[in-house]
């Protein structure tokens, strides 16, 4: 029998954090193991244990899994939170990796050396690029694709709250995406998990830069904008 499933990453948000969402959507319990220095990573590479030197990393059924989509996806078909059939599938990856695109702009900015204009252009793109299309996909149905749950859905809730955090009015022109979020934090896993004492992480603050950087070994920002 697979022991419980364990999560190697920093303790914040990052791109650990929608593997977090899902799992937790999935009713699927996990452990933590935080990464802080530098020979923790270390020994991570020296083990063999990052194919490409990079985290997260994801241990589950007697795997060690790394790179984001793959995880999320094999968690998607595991627990049936991927559609019913192939192009149900690609509408769904379409969708996430436009949340992506657009969470990884917001994951960047404590990275940012110039906060003020990246905070403006993620504002910008999310409202002209991305808001619009998940307000057209939900004018009807309440779920993105096919009419039931998926990975999607779950990304797009991680992503408004994301956004609303740092534009609390952003939604307003959104109203679809505005319902969708109310109904998509009714969802009783979801409810406990947006409760104080859950593994969801807090807004990124200089220690989780700051470890990020050392652990790492980065002198300079990652982000130009």
């Amino acid at each position: 029998m697979a022991g419980k499933v364990v999560l190697h990453y920093f303790n914040g948000r990052g791109k650990m954090e929608s593997i977090r969402w899902l799992l937790t959507v999935a009713e699927v319990e996990f452990d933590e193991v935080f990464l802080t220095t530098r020979e923790q990573y270390e020994k991570l590479l020296s083990d063999g244990e990052l194919m490409f030197q990079q985290v997260p990393l994801v241990e589950i059924d007697g795997m060690k899994l790394i790179q984001t989509k793959a995880i999320l996806n094999y968690i998607a078909e595991k627990y049936n939170l991927h559609g019913k059939d192939l192009k149900d599938r690609v509408m769904i990856n379409m969708y996430s990796e436009g949340v992506m695109d657009l969470m990884e702009m917001i994951m960047m900015l404590p990275f940012s050396k110039d906060k003020n204009g990246q905070l403006e252009l993620i504002k910008t793109k999310a409202k002209s690029r991305y808001l619009p299309v998940f307000d057209k996909a939900l004018s009807g149905p309440i779920y993105l694709v096919g009419g039931k749950l998926s990975c999607a859905d779950v990304q797009l809730l991680e992503c408004t709250l994301m956004l609303e955090e740092k534009f609390p009015e952003i939604l307003a022109e959104f109203g679809n995406v505005k319902s969708f979020q109310g109904r998509m934090t009714r969802i009783p896993a979801i409810s406990r998990f947006l409760q104080p004492g859950s593994k969801r992480k807090p807004q990124p603050d200089e220690t989780y830069v700051k470890t990020i950087m050392e652990v790492f070994q980065i002198t300079a920002p990652l982000a130009g904008k």
